[in-house]
């Protein structure tokens, strides 16, 4: 076991976002290190909180105050009973602090600029496997991300959709 390591998730509740999270749980995640599950909600959600903290994003929430149904609809969001079911024992069973923090904005920017600020080791999101033309029309937020963020990313793909 080396030093603590810091690793950001990035989470949509996506089955790509569960995926990549899966990963990192099952490939990288080793004890003692702090997970932090960051969540990128539009910025056309208008919860409470999104006036207290739209610059700064959340607070860093433990995961036993994100699992209460009204600490995340508070931040915009609706907890996903598989992720927490993933989350818990990998906090208990290899002593990871699990915390989550929340954005509004623009993915891409938002991912950066937590990389940035929570001063990630390394940052795991996962990638929709589109194909080439959709990628050019739609934008690949997972491209944007490993050429602009300021750790190591991670994209865990999921096979390309036709």
């Amino acid at each position: 076991m080396g030093k603590a390591r810091v690793i950001g998730i990035g989470m949509d509740y996506s089955a790509t976002s569960k995926i990549a999270l899966k990963w990192a749980i099952d490939n990288l995640i080793e004890e003692g290190d702090t997970i932090i599950i960051i969540h990128v909600v539009s910025s056309k959600v208008e919860p409470t909180s999104k006036q207290l903290f739209e610059v700064t994003g959340s607070p860093l929430i433990p995961l036993d105050e994100f699992k209460q149904i009204n600490v995340s609809k508070y931040y915009g969001l609706n907890p996903d009973k598989e992720v927490i079911d993933m989350l818990e024992p990998v906090a208990k069973l290899k002593k990871v602090t699990v915390v989550s923090k929340v954005y509004w904005g623009d993915a891409r920017e938002k991912l950066c600029d937590a990389a940035e600020s929570l001063k990630l080791d390394s940052l795991v999101i996962g990638g929709r496997g589109l194909g080439v033309l959709k990628r050019v029309l739609l934008g690949s937020v997972s491209n944007y991300v490993v050429q602009n963020a300021t750790c190591p990313v991670t994209v865990v793909k999921t096979s390309p959709q036709k």
